[in-house]
């Protein structure tokens, strides 16, 4: 870990606004931390695998290439030293209760007021699990009730790189062709990853795999309020 005033943060948003204004909050709460920037999955890979050791990682729920919560889960299953806080507009508890569930170290609502912000990147950065104060109150009461049996979960964690970008366009529905297209890589390769990937999850078709992989699936959520820009003079963060 890097000392207070060289904290480094890792933002994964894929809207500019909302990434902008929480790097700025971050910055404030930790003047002359290196916040560095990634706007879906694939360059988010390529910056974890350059900083693994940075402070903290603020992962959009719905970035491009990952599909639910399997962004999440693969990245712990890579990076298991790397504390990952979720940051969503979907603001369901059941939802936020998962995302801890599946090994995030909080929920940070797309929506959080500028003291939430503040409270949540310091209990993140002290080794503590952050929610809103009403979740928390509901994830301790559910703590002893839930048992993950998911064996999904185990599997998205081995994963290789390829192999989960494969499985993320199969949820999305792509075709081999298409998936072939998006990778650079030969259908011959990516029906590879498939095999590899329909041993892992005990399947033995696309539709089983799909319906396997939808126990991650996460709806959208609807439209979000980016926070506002913080004045100069405040050290409060937005």
């Amino acid at each position: 870990m890097h000392s207070h005033n060289a904290r480094q943060f890792i933002v994964a948003d894929d809207h500019p606004l909302f990434r902008g204004a929480l790097c700025q909050s971050i910055k404030q709460t930790f003047p002359g931390a290196e916040v560095i920037e990634a706007c879906d999955m694939q360059s988010l890979q390529q910056c974890v695998a350059e900083h693994p050791d940075c402070d903290l990682l603020l992962l959009d729920l719905h970035m491009p290439g990952a599909h639910g919560f399997s962004g999440l889960i693969f990245l712990n299953g890579q990076y298991p030293q790397l504390p990952v806080m979720v940051v969503s507009a979907n603001e369901k508890p059941e939802i936020m209760c998962r995302a801890i569930d599946f090994g995030a170290c909080g929920f940070l609502p797309k929506s959080a007021p500028v003291d939430q912000i503040s409270d949540a990147l310091n209990q993140a950065i002290d080794g503590e699990i952050w929610l809103p104060p009403l979740v928390r109150e509901r994830y301790s009461a559910g703590a002893q009730a839930r048992e993950d049996s998911n064996e999904v979960v185990d599997v998205i964690a081995t994963l290789t790189p390829q192999q989960f970008r494969v499985a993320t366009m199969l949820a999305e529905g792509l075709l081999n062709k298409q998936i072939a297209y998006e990778m650079q890589v030969t259908e011959a390769t990516v029906k590879a990853h498939l095999t590899a990937l329909f041993r892992k999850l005990d399947v033995n078709s696309r539709t089983q795999a799909v319906l396997a992989l939808s126990s991650l699936d996460v709806e959208p959520p609807g439209q979000f309020v980016a926070p506002q820009k913080p004045e100069a003079k405040s050290h409060e963060v937005n």
